[in-house]
């Protein structure tokens, strides 16, 4: 068999595990007789499903606080020593698993260089190995200045053999204002956006209109507070005036917030879920969605053709903001910016953008060429090294 393996460095939320996830599903589905391993610090990763010959090692968990540190989830020892622990962790699992092929979400070196020597030892042994980035990453002066404390670009040149973008150089170009050498540019790719579609497993029913209603989701919920206070204001105000909702609230979110918002959210008689993992078949049945937009959750708008209202956070990072920008410039979905961490959101903006959501134009009113061959490259570009 051949063998697959994918870093998933996961310090907070649910947006890495489900990438990889989702890439690792459709190898395993497109050659028989793949195996492939998923090595991830997701907390919840056992709350997913996995295809026959996908499997996943867990490693223990560090968060990414809004100020950019990092911290031990269970806050106990330094970071220092639980990265050395989880870099152990992962050499070990990797080198007995022996991959073909290594596939890396985001983090060239892994989370604080924890996969360095890792990935020297694999490509000693011949395995071939893979940057996957986001469409997009961060403001380009912002990732600028995190390579090169983080002594990204040797392992550009020097360690990787292909570099994946999963999006379209149309929408945006992450690595901009990078300076990268000709061989280095001469490995990227862009894959176009990873299609998503309804997991095989039926959906336990939550509502029986969900057809009608807009689907409220500000993905592991971490960051997601500021959007679903906003939300549920707004339905507090003009609640009489708006299509029905189904809020979502994520995972992550703070146990005395996720409390607080189910507590409002009861009083309008909007139906309330903290955690779907299968979220693809409420993405596909409902009318519309109001998100964050973080990669996957755009993925999905995408693939079920969902008309979108997407209000994106600026910190940590601006990724979701410049994905909203170039999504509301081409037509594929609407943004409203997020108000200041001083300002609360005004309902009456939120209220007319709502009203409006159900008869916004889909993203398949302005196609653009290739934009969801994400799955379908990767197979195709994996085969030399799989079949």
């Amino acid at each position: 068999m051949a063998r697959v393996l994918i870093y998933s460095h996961d310090s907070f939320g649910l947006g890495h595990i489900r990438r990889c996830r989702t890439i690792a599903h459709a190898l395993a589905e497109a050659y028989p007789k793949l195996k492939v391993l998923i090595v991830s610090g997701s907390p919840i990763i056992g709350s997913f499903d996995f295809k026959t010959r996908v499997d996943f090692v867990r490693v223990p968990s560090i968060i990414k606080l809004r100020n950019g540190d990092y911290v031990p989830l269970d806050q106990h020892g330094s970071i220092q020593e639980m990265t050395t622990l989880r870099s152990s962790l992962i050499d070990d699992a990797a080198l007995h698993f022996a991959p073909d092929f290594v596939i890396v979400d985001k983090e060239p070196l892994g989370l604080r260089g924890e996969l360095e020597g890792t990935l020297e030892r694999l490509k000693a042994r011949g395995a071939r190995l893979i940057l996957g980035l986001r469409d997009v990453m961060d403001e380009p002066d912002a990732l600028a200045k995190e390579w090169a404390r983080k002594r990204v670009a040797p392992a550009l040149e020097e360690i990787y053999d292909d570099i994946w973008i999963y999006g379209l150089k149309e929408i945006y170009d992450p690595l901009q204002g990078i300076e990268l050498s000709p061989r280095v540019r001469a490995k990227t790719r862009y894959t176009g956006y990873l299609r998503r579609t309804r997991p095989s497993a039926p959906a336990v029913p939550i509502v029986p209109d969900l057809n009608e209603r807009i689907l409220i989701t500000p993905g592991g919920g971490g960051d997601g507070e500021a959007l679903i206070g906003w939300l549920l204001d707004t339905y507090e105000v003009h609640a009489p005036s708006l299509p029905p909702a189904l809020i979502v609230l994520g995972p992550f979110m703070r146990v005395e917030a996720r409390a607080a918002f189910e507590a409002r959210a009861a009083a309008l008689s909007l139906p309330c879920e903290v955690f779907e993992p299968r979220m693809e078949h409420l993405m596909a049945d409902c009318c519309a969605v109001a998100s964050m937009g973080g990669y996957n959750t755009f993925c999905e708008i995408l693939s079920f053709d969902k008309r979108g209202l997407i209000v994106p956070r600026r910190t940590p990072r601006f990724e979701q903001t410049i994905r909203a920008e170039a999504a509301q410039r081409l037509g594929l979905s609407r943004m409203l910016p997020e108000p200041d961490e001083h300002t609360r959101g005004d309902p009456a903006v939120m209220a007319s953008a709502l009203r409006a959501l159900p008869s916004q134009a889909p993203p398949s009113a302005h196609p653009i060429p290739g934009m969801l061959d994400g799955l379908e490259n990767i197979v195709a570009w994996s085969k030399p090294w799989l079949n």
